[in-house]
């Protein structure tokens, strides 16, 4: 029942993407970027199937497809720093959030945000909210939209490079998919470890002198 389901999904969004053009995929990956709830894993995949019929260029679907990711990820970021700080200055004191978390927040963007932000775009779930924080913290911008499209652009590929190989088959695409977002997890585990070694290694070499 489910796979029907999810197959006429795909197949809703195959006519949606064919009929709109790369303008559906950006708007449907806005959707995907900013809170509500649309996974990239049923937009991407049509797309790349259309590019491999010769309906849409392979590298337009790319580049609409993270342009999308990033505009999502952007009204996200808008959002949190426009009404994030405001809300937690006001309420956050009955959840334990004062004024000097909120610092100890933006210092920690500071130092390590392009990493949060980079492995937060291809960690499932978080991908999707890993802008707020960044924007309640200021994140300098022009660091947030590189590291989010960094992040953002593999997944991309990632989901239309199946659609592309793999077709309209839903079980082969579901079944690699799970897959790469067990590896995509396993190399962000191993790049963070790298990354948190290094800061260390820095600090001792600078106490060091």
């Amino acid at each position: 029942m489910l796979s029907d389901v999810f197959g006429s999904l795909v197949s809703w969004l195959v006519d949606t993407i064919g009929s709109l053009g790369y303008t559906g995929i950006v708007a449907l990956m806005f959707l995907e970027s900013s809170f509500f709830p649309f996974p990239s894993e049923v937009v991407m995949p049509p797309a790349g199937f259309l590019a491999h019929g010769g309906h849409m260029s392979l590298l337009g679907v790319l580049l609409t497809g993270i342009a999308g990711s990033l505009l999502g990820a952007l009204f996200n970021y808008w959002l949190s720093l426009r009404f994030g700080r405001p809300f937690f200055i006001k309420y956050g004191k009955h959840f334990g959030i004062t004024s000097e978390v909120l610092d100890k927040a933006d210092s920690f963007f500071e130092r390590h945000g392009h990493i949060s932000t980079f492995v937060g775009r291809l960690i499932p779930v978080i991908r999707q909210y890993i802008s707020l924080p960044a924007g309640i913290a200021r994140m300098n911008l022009t660091r947030f939209c590189f590291y989010t499209t960094l992040g953002a652009g593999i997944w991309v590929v990632i989901l239309t490079l199946l659609g592309y190989w793999l077709g309209a088959n839903q079980t082969l695409i579901r079944r690699h998919l799970s897959e790469v977002s067990f590896a995509l997890c396993a190399v962000c585990t191993v790049v963070v470890a790298v990354y948190v070694w290094r800061q260390k290694t820095n600090q001792k070499s600078k106490k060091s002198r």
